[in-house]
């Protein structure tokens, strides 16, 4: 009897669907699994290929399974969908996912160990409170404005709306001057985590010798060089920088056909945090090269001339993520090209 080769899981909460196939394709089974069912199935499966779709919890599952000793391979989900044939259920997810798995051309997803995760965690939860201390600001700004004080937008301009409460002459009615408070208040606790996770994220960053190096980039801080190690793939992932950069989604997005390539804008697919983080630090540069003034002759010179702020930043934050994986790849830290000359 031909053993399973691939197993295609599609993942849930409680329920979960299994699709095995075999070397030539043909189903070997299809089995629903509970929760507390996936673990000892798979412990009594032939070694295999387990294939799962990169969502949630998907790297908990991975890491599991293969400490069974089955070979994991995490696919995108937007790869599996041409593979789902007509109805969309469980069953025919499963099917598709094992399909996927098969292709030789597939793309995969490198599995996260759990310190890279929480890595990741620590990053995303200070974004998540930076956003909700912009929503606070916005929020005390607009109840505000509608008894006539006015501030500017931005966090700088936050004190003008702290001094109006804090006014014991104040005409606002103590009903509103209590609720302000409390989301003053709320902006200052948020404001507080934020200060503690930057803490421990330049910490780690100082660290990490890899972290370390990255921040030689002109426009890479510790925020963004511990992004980049906790949500980017293994630098050998990848084959060149131009792929770690198309990755990030920070190249042309083609529509070429009939032997004529046409380029538009940048593809902007990829993990959107670090896009946005080297865009920020590319602006960074950029704009102190236009207080400063550029070094004669170079290449940021030569473009801020003809180009547009935006469009120089985004062009730059392109070269910064190559320079990254030239880093990561094969070592070493940056110096700066006149320099090196």
């Amino acid at each position: 009897m031909e053993k399973t080769t691939i197993i295609g899981l599609d993942l849930a909460k409680n329920v979960f669907q299994a699709h095995g196939a075999k070397a030539d394709g043909s189903v070997a089974f299809r089995k629903k699994l509970t929760r507390n069912q996936v673990l000892p199935f798979f412990a009594e499966q032939p070694v295999c290929v387990v294939a799962m779709e990169a969502c949630a919890s998907a790297h908990h599952w991975a890491r599991s399974i293969r400490d069974l000793g089955h070979e994991v391979r995490l696919i995108p989900p937007i790869y599996v969908k041409p593979f789902v044939k007509r109805q969309k259920n469980d069953s025919a997810d499963a099917e598709a996912i094992a399909e996927a798995a098969s292709r030789p051309t597939m793309r995969f997803v490198a599995v996260k160990g759990v310190e890279q995760q929480a890595a990741g965690m620590a990053f995303r939860t200070r974004d998540l409170f930076i956003r909700q201390k912009t929503q606070t600001i916005n929020a005390l700004r607009g109840h505000l404005a509608e008894y006539g004080v006015i501030a500017p937008a931005g966090v700088a301009n936050l004190g003008r709306l702290v001094e109006v409460i804090q006014r014991q002459d104040s005409d606002l009615p103590i009903a509103v001057l209590e609720l302000a408070r409390m989301l003053v208040d709320q902006i200052g606790a948020l404001q507080h985590r934020i200060d503690e996770l930057d803490h421990e994220i330049r910490h780690r960053a100082r660290e990490d010798s890899v972290a370390s190096r990255l921040m030689t980039v002109p426009g890479i801080g510790p925020i963004c060089a511990s992004a980049m190690m906790a949500l980017a793939p293994p630098a050998e992932s990848f084959a060149r920088g131009r792929d770690f950069s198309a990755w990030l989604g920070l190249v042309p997005k083609q529509h070429s056909s009939g032997g004529k390539e046409r380029l538009g804008r940048t593809s902007k697919m990829g993990q959107r945090d670090l896009r946005r983080l080297l865009i920020t630090g590319a602006m960074a540069v950029v704009r102190w090269a236009a207080l400063r003034g550029p070094r004669v002759g170079s290449w940021l010179e030569k473009m801020m001339i003809r180009k547009p702020r935006m469009l120089v930043a985004v062009a730059l934050a392109n070269k910064m993520a190559r320079i990254a994986w030239a880093l990561m790849a094969q070592g070493g830290v940056y110096r700066d090209p006149t320099t090196a000359a």
